[in-house]
């Protein structure tokens, strides 16, 4: 049975005019241009240098860009886009007629698909289907309530990142956290803040460790505790929920047993998404 679950740790903004697109597309790892009223694109925006600052969706309702992005971090995103503004005749603005919920148990749809719901929308994740679906609408939706421990740990079993929880702003490395299998770096869109050090990292393989899932056999881990194989650091721990959690685990430490942090022990579980250079 298909339930929902209000993710009040997201938000949106409104992106309006008539340079919208061309304004957003140097900015941003995904090809604006993509985005529409039927199809949502996943991206982030970087420093300078490359490195994570936030992720998003993005899709287009009635001629305005939608994008959700942790509610945490909204004004400083607005903020920063509002700098590159110059002559552009765009507009942004918090949404905050709309919420943003998540739903579970529903049929699997095109990863990216958006369709008119219940007075707004609903965006299957665009990374991967089994995600679920995003639904961005005025009221919660007619459906069961259900706990954000179960969507957590679904997200966390596939292996995908929730903002800051598991990508350190400044720090993490776009391919490190599975935006090239995600779909969330557009290799032909041309530049955007960022995009030479994300594609050296690529084309380079300069890529060294990678954000996975883990099974926790004992008491889990606080994020930002080290982990240890054989004695030696091997990793970081990010999210957890219940038996599960993500970890920044070094490549040359992925497959040779559990990792360690005190008693507990964390054993990587790879999706069937993840390429390992």
């Amino acid at each position: 049975m298909s339930a929902y679950i209000p993710l009040a740790h997201r938000a949106l903004i409104a992106i309006s005019g008539e340079d919208r697109r061309t304004f957003l597309q140097g900015l941003v790892s995904a090809d604006v241009e993509q985005a529409s009223s039927h199809r949502a694109l996943y991206g982030a925006y970087l420093t300078p240098q490359g490195k994570y600052l936030y992720d998003f969706f993005l899709a287009e309702h009635e001629g305005v860009l939608l994008m959700e992005i942790e509610a945490a971090g909204r004004d400083d995103l607005i903020k920063r886009l509002s700098r590159f503004r110059l002559r552009s005749k765009v507009s942004l603005a918090p949404k905050d007629d709309w919420q943003v919920y998540a739903v579970i148990g529903a049929p699997e749809r095109e990863a990216g698909s958006v369709q008119p719901w219940e007075g707004g929308l609903s965006v299957s994740d665009p990374r991967l289907s089994a995600a679920g679906q995003r639904v961005w609408l005025p009221a919660p939706p007619d459906l069961p309530q259900s706990e954000f421990a179960v969507w957590d740990a679904q997200r966390i079993r596939l292996g995908l990142a929730d903002g800051s929880r598991d990508m350190i702003p400044e720090k993490t490395i776009l391919l490190e956290a599975g935006f090239d299998e995600l779909r969330g770096v557009d290799w032909e869109k041309g530049c955007f803040m960022g995009q030479e050090v994300t594609a050296r990292s690529k084309y380079r393989g300069q890529i060294k460790k990678r954000l996975v899932p883990v099974e926790i056999a004992g008491a889990a881990p606080e994020p930002g505790t080290i982990l240890t194989l054989d004695g030696q650091e091997a990793g970081e721990m990010r999210s957890h929920q219940g038996g599960v959690g993500l970890a920044v685990i070094r490549l040359d430490s992925l497959e040779r047993g559990p990792l360690s942090a005190g008693e507990t022990l964390l054993t990587p579980k790879l999706p069937d998404w993840v390429r390992l250079s």
